[in-house]
């Protein structure tokens, strides 16, 4: 089978696959807001700042609660980096590749826990998976992403904007209009989520399953078969 990509890069590194990802990340972002305790679990900006405010105040039985979803993003780019050669060893598929099989699975588990159980459940699963997601998608053919979140890419956004309009910079060009992808791909996630919660609860999440899923079977499909030889090479950023 003949790759439908650019050549130069492997699938994991597609634009595709990163505005998908961001997508499903806004996804989450929105319904652990609405359904799961109010907090954003993509990234640990937040988680920081509460500890720190906690320590400040000596409420150290808060300062542990915030230390949990630290601790599991901390315990996902772990384990995240020293897996992806025993996968692709032993498995014959990318790391990247399972680890979009391991979320599918946390999300369809996610959607069966009911809002009688404590809340903390679906953050950490989600700090978890969200931090390997961001440690292993790194670089879109070429040009670093996060997947997660979106301050850099707003960041970017305009930095690149301005370099493509006052220095005609083609590269900025191409960068800016990426990075307003992924925004505007993390907002439309938000949108779908807040629509699905209001019909079904904390079902919702399995909302992002079909993103994923396509994902996964792409991805797949690539390493079973026209880059199947090319399972030792390591995408960009690592």
């Amino acid at each position: 089978m003949k790759a439908k990509t650019d050549n130069k890069y492997l699938l994991c590194e597609q634009r595709w696959v990163y505005y998908t990802l961001i997508l499903v990340s806004g996804f989450w972002g929105a319904f652990t807001y609405l359904m799961r305790g109010s907090v954003f679990c993509n990234a640990q900006t937040g988680n920081i700042v509460l500890l720190g405010l906690a320590l400040g105040s000596g409420d150290m039985g808060k300062a542990l609660h915030y230390l949990i979803p630290i601790s599991a993003y901390v315990a996902g780019a772990f384990i995240s980096e020293i897996l992806p050669n025993p996968v692709k060893h032993r498995l014959m598929i990318r790391w990247d590749t399972l680890l979009i099989g391991v979320e599918i699975l946390v999300v369809v588990i996610l959607g069966f826990i009911p809002d009688s159980y404590p809340v903390q459940i679906s953050q950490v699963a989600i700090n978890f998976i969200a931090s390997m997601q961001y440690n292993t998608f790194r670089q879109a053919q070429g040009t670093p992403m996060a997947t997660t979140f979106v301050t850099n890419h707003i960041r970017q956004t305009g930095s690149n904007l301005v370099k493509a309009i006052r220095d005609k910079d083609v590269k900025a060009k191409l960068r800016w209009r990426m990075h307003a992808t992924m925004i505007l791909m993390f907002l439309i996630g938000g949108v779908i989520s807040t629509v699905l919660c209001t019909f079904f609860h904390v079902r919702a999440i399995w909302g992002s399953i079909p993103f994923l899923c396509y994902t996964f079977v792409r991805l797949f499909i690539a390493d079973k078969t026209y880059e199947k030889d090319m399972l030792h090479k390591v995408p960009r950023g690592h």
